[in-house]
C-alpha cells in the first residue's frame, strides 16, 4: 500500500512540475469540481446506483488505507452492504472545497485525463437530526476522459482521522441544516455557477417530515417560469420569427378586453418589461376580470397576467404550445432534462419536495395540468443551474439580441431596472451588473442571480417561508455578494 502511494503522489509531483495545478477559476477545475460534487451526492449520497454504474470505470481501482483495495465488483457490493443497507441512518460524504487541486494529464498534447486531490469529510445522517462527523480523509482520484465522458479510474482514500481527537469548527453544512431547522423550511437547494460553469450542486434537508431530499430533487419555483417563456421568446426573435415590437392583438386578445384598443399596444417588449397595465392576477381584482390599470408602456408593474397574455398569443401565432416551444428552443438546448411546466406523466412525485408553511406544516399538493408562462415551473437545482449556465455563454443569441435582453429598459429605482425578462442591478462596487429573479408562492421561495462580465451565478431553492435570514446568510457570508445585494434586493 505504501509503494502504491508512493508512487501515485511521486505522479503527482511530477505532474505539478511539468503541468502544474491548473487554476480553480479554470474551465477544467470547475468541470472537475462538478464531477465531484455529482459523483458523491447522487452516487454515495444518495445511493443512486445506476448513475454510479454508468460513472466508474470498468477496471476501476480503489486503495483504502482501512479497508484493502477493492475493484469495480468489490466496491458496488461494499457500497450496497454498508453504505446504502440502511438509508434511516445513512454514511454521507461533504469535500472541503478549498482543498480541492487538479492536475491535467496530456498525451502528445491532448487531455485524456485528470487527478483530483483534496480532503473530504464522513458523516451519518439520520431523519430529522444533525448530521454527525464520523471521520475526515484525504483523497486521490484519476479520472480518465473517454469519448467525451469523464469515468472515476483510481481512487486513494488515506490519513483517515476521527474528527473528535482534534478541534472542528462548524461546518458550512451543518450550519446550514441548523438554519434550516431554526427557521423551519425542510430543504434548500443551491447551485453554483462560476466562470460560466455548473460547478456545484447541492441539497439539505427533507422533501417533507422523515424523507431526505435527494440530489435530483423537484422544486416549484413559481415564478422563475418568467425567464423560460422571456427566453423563448428571444429566441423566435432572433430567428426573425417574431418582433419584439410586434402588435399581438393580430393573435390574441383576451375575452375581457374584447372592446378595449389599448389591447393594440401590447407588444412582448411591453409585456417582457412589466409595463402592460395589468394587474399581477385577474383574481386579485374586486371584478375577478383583466382589465387595464394604467396605459401600457408608460410605467412598471409587475404582472403574471402578462406573460399569460404573451403565451396565448405565441402560441397561436406559431400553432405550438408553450411546453413544444421551450422543449426545441430552451429546455434541449440548456440540458433541462428534468423541467416541466406541469404534473405530466414524467414527473417524478417521490422527488418532489412539499411546501410548508411559516410553522413547518407541510401544504397540500397541488397538481396543476396546464402550463402557466408566468408560475409553477416544477425543476432540479441542476437543470436551472444549466439554464443559467446556458445564458452566460449566451444563450445561443446574435449579440444585438443578447444586448436587449440586459438592456436597462425600464428604470425602478435607483441603480435598480428591468430588462427583458430579467429585474437588473446595476454600480456594484466591483463595477459588475446583476441579473436577476425571484419567485413565491405559499410554501416556497426560489431566487436565480448571475453576474454575466464573471460569469458567475446562484441558484438558491427553498420549500419553506421563513427564508429572509437564510437568503441573507448565504448571499452575504457565504456566497459573498454582500450586503450590498441584500439591501437593493
Amino acid at each position: 500500500m505504501r509503494h502504491i502511494l508512493t508512487l501515485l503522489l511521486s505522479l503527482i509531483l511530477t505532474l505539478n512540475f511539468a503541468q502544474g495545478q491548473v487554476p480553480k477559476d479554470s474551465e477544467l477545475f470547475l468541470l472537475l469540481k462538478k464531477q465531484d460534487s455529482t459523483f458523491f451526492e447522487r452516487g454515495f449520497n444518495q445511493c443512486d446506483l445506476a448513475y454510479l454504474e454508468g460513472a466508474i470505470h470498468p477496471e476501476l481501482r480503489f486503495y483504502h488505507d482501512q479497508s484493502g483495495i477493492q475493484d469495480k465488483k468489490i466496491f458496488f457490493e461494499n457500497t450496497q452492504k454498508y453504505i446504502c443497507s440502511d438509508l434511516d441512518k445513512k454514511p454521507i460524504r461533504k469535500v472541503e472545497e478549498q482543498s480541492l487541486e487538479v492536475f491535467p494529464l496530456y498525451n502528445n498534447g491532448v487531455l485524456y485525463g485528470a487527478i483530483q486531490s483534496g480532503v473530504h469529510h464522513f458523516y451519518i445522517r439520520e431523519p430529522q437530526k444533525t448530521d454527525v462527523q464520523t471521520s475526515t480523509a484525504k483523497f486521490t482520484h484519476l479520472y480518465l476522459l473517454e469519448n467525451g465522458k469523464w469515468l472515476l479510474k483510481e481512487v486513494l482514500s488515506f490519513d483517515h482521522n476521527n474528527p473528535n481527537t482534534s478541534p472542528t469548527t462548524l461546518s458550512f453544512d451543518k450550519e446550514i441544516v441548523a438554519l434550516l431547522e431554526q427557521h423551519k423550511v425542510p430543504a434548500l437547494g443551491l447551485g453554483i455557477i462560476q466562470n460560466g460553469n455548473l460547478s456545484k450542486i447541492n441539497v439539505y434537508g427533507s422533501l417533507k417530515a422523515g424523507t431526505a431530499a435527494p440530489y435530483n430533487t423537484i422544486f416549484k419555483v413559481a415564478s422563475l417560469a418568467k425567464p423560460i417563456a422571456a427566453m423563448v421568446t428571444l429566441k423566435l426573435v432572433d430567428s426573425g420569427q417574431l418582433s419584439l415590437d410586434e402588435q399581438l392583438d393580430k393573435y390574441w386578445v383576451d375575452p375581457d378586453l374584447k372592446k378595449d384598443k389599448r389591447t393594440r399596444k401590447l407588444t412582448p417588449r411591453i409585456i417582457l418589461t412589466h409595463q402592460t397595465g395589468f394587474p399581477n392576477w385577474r383574481w386579485m381584482s374586486e371584478k375577478k376580470k383583466l382589465a387595464f390599470e394604467f396605459e401600457p408602456g408608460t410605467k412598471y408593474q409587475y404582472s403574471g397576467e402578462g406573460f399569460e397574455y404573451l403565451r396565448k398569443a405565441l402560441e397561436k401565432k406559431f400553432g405550438k404550445s408553450l411546453e413544444e416551444l421551450s422543449d426545441s428552443l430552451v429546455f434541449r438546448p440548456a440540458k433541462m432534462n428534468d423541467t416541466r411546466y406541469w404534473w405530466n406523466n414524467s414527473m417524478d412525485e417521490k422527488r418532489y419536495a412539499e411546501n410548508h408553511d411559516k410553522d413547518g406544516k407541510q401544504l397540500d399538493t397541488y397538481k396543476y395540468y396546464e402550463a402557466n408562462a408566468a408560475a409553477n415551473l416544477l425543476t432540479t437545482v441542476e437543470d436551472y443551474g444549466n439554464f443559467l449556465a446556458y445564458v452566460l455563454h449566451g444563450a445561443g443569441l446574435s449579440e444585438q439580441t443578447y444586448q436587449e435582453m440586459t438592456k436597462s429598459q425600464i428604470k425602478l429605482r435607483d441603480k435598480n431596472y428591468f430588462g427583458l425578462g430579467w429585474e437588473k442591478l446595476t454600480d456594484f462596487s466591483t463595477g459588475e451588473y446583476a441579473l436577476l429573479h425571484t419567485g413565491r408562492d405559499h410554501g416556497l421561495s426560489s431566487l436565480a442571480i448571475m453576474f454575466p462580465e464573471s460569469g458567475n451565478g446562484y441558484v438558491i431553492f427553498l420549500n419553506g417561508e421563513n427564508v429572509d435570514q437564510i437568503y441573507e446568510k448565504l448571499l452575504i457570508e457565504h456566497l459573498y455578494l454582500g450586503k450590498e445585494l441584500w439591501d437593493r434586493r
